[in-house]
Parts: C-alpha cells; sequence; structure tokens
C-alpha cells in the first residue's frame, strides 16, 4: 500500500501501473494480480484504508460533529495523492464492475458508521426521529466530490464550512426526513 501511495505522489494515477508497484514494493507482479486483479482493485484498498484514519467526531452537537467531519475530509482530500486516489476509483468504477462494487460497498459502509452522528442527534432530541442518516452524510460528502471530479479545483477549509452549515440548516428544514415520516435504522 506504501508503494501506491508513493507512485500516486511521484506520477499519478495516469502513470501508474501494476509493474511499477511491483518493482516499487518488491511484490512479484503475478502476487499483486492475484490478490488485487488490477491498478484499480490495490487503489480502492488504498482508499479503505487510508479513509479509515478520518475520525468520527462526537462534539456533543449534530452541527459540531458536521463541522468537524467536514473539515477533516477536506484535510483528507488536502493532499493531491487523495485527489488522485478517488479520481482512480471512480473512473474504474465506471468502467469495472468489481471496482464499482468495492466503491458502493466503501461509501455504504462510510455513510452508515458516519450516520452515528445523526443517530446520536435524534438520541439528544437534537433532530427529528425520522431524520435519514445517510442522506445527511451524503450531503456533506457531496460538495467535496463535486469540486474534486467535476469543477476540479481544489478543496479547501471554505468548503468544510460551507458544506457543513448547508447541511445543518436543510436537516434543521427537514430535507432529510424519510420518506412516509417513519423513524428507520438509516
Amino acid at each position: 500500500m506504501a508503494a501506491v501511495f508513493e507512485e500516486l505522489g511521484s506520477g499519478g494515477y495516469a502513470s501508474l501501473t501494476m509493474e511499477k508497484l511491483a518493482q516499487r514494493s518488491g511484490v512479484h507482479l503475478a502476487t499483486l494480480y492475484r490478490r488485487w486483479r488490477s491498478v484499480e482493485g490495490v487503489v480502492c484498498e488504498l482508499l479503505t484504508e487510508l479513509s479509515a484514519e478520518v475520525p468520527l467526531p462526537d462534539t456533543g452537537t449534530l452541527p459540531g460533529d458536521l463541522r468537524a467531519l467536514a473539515r477533516s475530509i477536506a484535510a483528507f482530500y488536502a493532499d493531491a495523492r487523495m485527489q488522485s486516489m478517488i479520481e482512480a476509483v471512480v473512473s474504474a468504477a465506471a468502467r469495472d464492475s468489481q471496482a464499482a462494487m468495492v466503491l458502493r460497498d466503501f461509501f455504504d459502509a462510510r455513510l452508515k458508521l458516519a450516520g452515528l452522528m445523526v443517530r446520536r442527534a435524534v438520541e439528544r432530541g437534537e433532530v427529528p426521529v425520522d431524520t435519514d442518516p445517510e442522506e445527511v452524510m451524503s450531503a456533506l460528502g457531496a460538495p467535496f466530490y463535486y469540486r474534486i471530479l467535476i469543477a476540479r479545483r481544489p478543496v479547501d477549509p471554505a468548503l468544510a464550512e460551507s458544506a457543513a452549515t448547508a447541511v445543518w440548516a436543510a436537516v434543521r428544514a427537514g430535507a432529510y426526513a424519510r420518506k412516509g415520516g417513519t423513524p428507520g435504522d438509516g
């Protein structure tokens, strides 16, 4: 994984090959192919490992948690290698069903985990019980991925602040209420 990260830093995703990874890591090429099948598979695993280091905040309030998580996401993607990595995974997912499944599973797991912040807010009576945790977290992350993948501009602290503020306002307005107004697992 260190070799993947180093290669992303030195040449970006476009120049990343299994051969370069084998050379840099000292792992036999056949082993890399057997374990990951493709560069995209290795990059997906690296994304999963590194994103686990983004802490789930517990500030005692949902607006505080949203702000803290948004700042952590911004810090994570401030590194050009992290941006290369998400670009690579999304690109791979568009072409490869295995990469698409890995990306979907990755985001499903992250949304469920981060949704804990919303569930805690529901328990504190801070937001309505029908607030959908995954929708709230999806809305928080969306501006980052738009900025990286579509607008192709840097991620900065101002983006973190505006995303957290907008999502909190939308939560208060009921924008993420489950259809039918019934509570659920999220």
